[in-house]
């Protein structure tokens, strides 16, 4: 039996990038903190001067259905109207609705103040009808201190519909209107102004002189679609009937005030539409009784006549019961008729009631035709009197019965109410809905803090510069040393460039002043490593260069020479950068006199080495700058002084220019022992490493190794890869 063990690697992979991620976070903590500060105080800001949102609620109750008076619940359930929820609140947000609320408080008419750009109205409204101090007089034109307009009449043109036209308040009252710098007329508060199309009334105007008012005649279509997008219904519950209504703006009282209209006018349209049936039944009877009226004094008039003809003829028994039963007939078929035309609004006539209707009369019409023929037995004096008596009866009991239907329908039409009511007046909430203050300033803190991340993020993936040794050994060159980025050599630097101005004498190098720095310590473990390797090399001469400038190969090659004549080695240093070597402004000696007169044969060796504070180390500066450096490199003067100088001293040190910008350092490098290449931590690219590696081979020099400078210790490079690069034992 076997067992298996999954391999450790991808655990350790995931953990080295988790780890990373992490230090990543640690690494970019300022960036993050000043962007998620300065989004706090953006959040903070927006919160303090953003408009605030007020919202006024209300209740209503839809009843499935509205009667009239109990004793014509007929009457009354027969015109109720059972409305859904949905339907009620499409009929809440119709125009229909909501232009009556436009037309009562005149919302087409749109006025504010004019404030400064962005933060004017915030700060308008924070400091009250106090005033902002000197604001109002630097900027006069614009409100700062509560000013209030109120227009109850605005009229213009139609060509200015839409328009945003300037009111400037004036002295006692007074006012002018602007529409593009151009007056259009003046006027008074309490008075209407009018003139070419233009109508005003002002009613109220609480301002300073000078400040302006926009003021706009908006369509009324336009302004019901801002009801409409203001104004919030939803059903409380299921199929409860409950509607609850809200509407958000920045005018408290104006906002209460559009609710309250808004929910009076739709109790209006409802109970108006619940009572329109019984309207048009009524008009319908009110324009057929003076019609049934004269047919009942036309029958009546009829009988007496004929009456007076035959001398009162009386009807029989047997005639009386036929008439009777003729009256009752005809009463039932008009009644039929009335509920026909009444049914007939409702429904199909395949529907069951209609259905009942007309089989009723078809049973009565048989009936009225059998009663019909027994007439016709009757002698022909009793067959008039009855035909003239029926007709009589007849319209009497239709006028009769028009007449209490007119009654029943003007007392359900007053007593109409409509199927919905008003449970809660529009009210406003305790405290502004927007903005919330709390949970803005957070959002926007959690935004600056993910936007913080991601640029530390997406800065650290596009940084391609090398931060592990790693990198640069899987390219087959190795590490000698890694130094750690020095704060003390980040001032004399900075004392560097200020004194090579004014002074000739300069701060001096790391390696006196800081003995113990870590930087130091690094650089005297390279020399350790490399006194081994320099025993397999042709000569003691050390090239140090670059792929590219501002790596700190200068810092590198003069510390170092330092640190080899700290131990009683003689030590030569050469500026071998003649286009943009600085190590004479360290040591505080002049440029000239240099290499490159050294080789041009204007100086001898002895006028061109000069001592330093340093004991054991000498120095040659570049000299003065010549047009051809990489010409005057291969001068057979420079190899023969570079065999003197190896022959001379323990060691000799130079720093050349950069390998990847010019040819210097592959003259250089040919003639010297060993050469070493600087990498600057998180700027030089492996990319760089491998081109400038490639160049000398090129050129027939050998790259010994390679040097990290300026290592910080970062976080991510802790828990993603490991420590490394800074390690400092105080002996002090």
């Amino acid at each position: 039996m076997t067992s298996e063990k999954s391999p450790p690697e991808t655990f350790i992979e995931d953990e080295n990038e988790l780890g990373k991620l992490l230090g990543t976070l640690i690494d970019g903590r300022r960036i993050i903190f000043a962007i998620t500060a300065l989004f706090a105080l953006i959040g903070l800001l927006y919160a303090l001067f953003a408009t605030p949102i007020y919202r006024a609620d209300a209740l209503l109750q839809v009843e499935e259905k509205s009667s009239g008076m109990a004793s014509i619940t007929d009457m009354g359930e027969f015109f109720a109207a059972d409305s859904s929820a949905v339907t009620e609140i499409e009929v809440l947000k119709s125009r229909m609705v909501l232009g009556e609320v436009v037309d009562e408080l005149r919302l087409d008419v749109v006025t504010t103040p004019r404030y400064f750009p962005i933060f004017g109205k915030g700060l308008a409204r924070m400091t009250g009808n106090s005033g902002p101090g000197i604001l109002p007089f630097l900027f006069s034109g614009y409100a700062w201190d509560g000013e209030l307009i109120r227009v109850t009449q605005f009229d213009v043109p139609d060509a200015y519909t839409g328009k945003e036209l300037t009111l400037v308040a004036s002295e006692e009252g007074s006012y002018s209107l602007y529409f593009a710098d151009n007056i259009i007329l003046t006027g008074k508060v309490g008075q209407i102004a009018g003139t070419q199309g233009f109508r005003i009334m002002v009613t109220d105007l609480m301002s300073r002189p000078g400040v302006e008012f926009l003021i706009k005649k908006q369509l009324r279509t336009a302004a019901v679609r801002g009801l409409q997008e203001k104004l919030a219904v939803s059903e409380r519950g299921n199929r409860t009937g409950i509607l609850a209504l809200s509407f958000d703006g920045e005018e408290p009282e104006r906002i209460r005030q559009i609710l309250d209209s808004i929910s009076k006018h739709y109790l209006l349209q409802n109970i108006q539409r619940t009572s329109a049936e019984a309207e048009k039944s009524l008009a319908f009877l009110d324009e057929q009784l003076p019609g049934i009226k004269a047919r009942l004094d036309d029958a009546e008039n009829a009988l007496n006549r004929y009456r007076l003809q035959h001398e009162s003829v009386d009807l029989s028994l047997e005639t009386k019961s036929i008439l009777e039963q003729v009256v009752n007939l005809e009463a039932q078929l008009n009644e039929l008729t009335f509920k026909e035309s009444e049914l007939s609004r409702r429904f199909k006539i395949t529907h069951p009631n209609y259905v009942a209707l007309l089989q009723k009369r078809d049973t009565l019409l048989k009936q009225k035709e059998q009663l019909s023929k027994q007439v016709h037995d009757l002698p022909e004096t009793q067959q008039e009197i009855l035909r003239l008596t029926r007709d009589v009866e007849t319209s009497q009991e239709i006028y009769l019965q028009l007449l209490n239907k007119n009654q029943e329908l003007k007392i359900v039409k007053a007593s109409t109410v409509g199927n919905v009511r008003i449970l809660d007046r529009a009210e406003l909430m305790d405290s502004p809905v927007k903005p919330k203050k709390t949970r803005l300033v957070i959002i926007w803190t959690l935004l600056g803090f993910m936007l913080g991340w991601g640029i530390v993020w997406l800065r650290n993936a596009l940084n391609r510069g090398i931060q592990n040794p790693a990198e640069i050994e899987r390219m087959g060159l190795h590490v000698y040393a890694t130094i750690p980025l020095s704060n003390v050599q980040r001032d004399l630097a900075r004392q560097t460039k200020q004194r090579s101005k004014t002074q000739v004498s300069g701060p001096g190098l790391l390696a006196q002043k800081a003995t113990y720095d870590s930087a130091i310590e690094a650089l005297r473990s390279l020399r350790t490593s490399m006194h081994f390797a320099m025993l397999e090399a042709d000569n003691n001469i050390l090239m140090i260069s670059g792929p590219a400038p501002d790596l700190g190969k200068s810092f590198i090659s003069a510390n170092l020479a330092a640190i080899y004549a700290q131990g009683d080695n003689k030590v030569l240093l050469i500026d071998g950068d003649m286009r943009k070597g600085h190590i004479h402004r360290q040591l505080g000696m002049p440029r000239d006199k240099g290499l490159s007169e050294l080789i041009s044969g204007q100086v001898s060796r002895d006028e061109a080495i000069r001592k330093t504070t340093a004991a054991n180390l000498e120095f040659v500066s570049t000299g003065r700058i010549p047009p051809n450096p990489a010409e005057l490199l291969m001068h057979p003067n420079f190899s023969e002084f570079l065999k003197w100088a190896s022959n001379t001293y323990d060691m000799v040190v130079i720093d050349s220019s950069p390998i990847l910008a010019v040819a210097d350092a592959s003259v250089i490098g040919r003639i010297a022992g060993m050469t070493m290449l600087v990498a600057r931590f998180d700027k030089t690219t492996a990319r760089e490493i491998e081109l400038a590696e490639k160049r000398c081979e090129q050129n027939g020099v050998h790259v010994n190794g390679c040097i990290i400078n300026g290592v910080v210790k970062k976080a991510s490079n802790y828990y993603g890869y490991g420590s490394y690069g800074e390690y400092q034992y105080d002996t002090r």
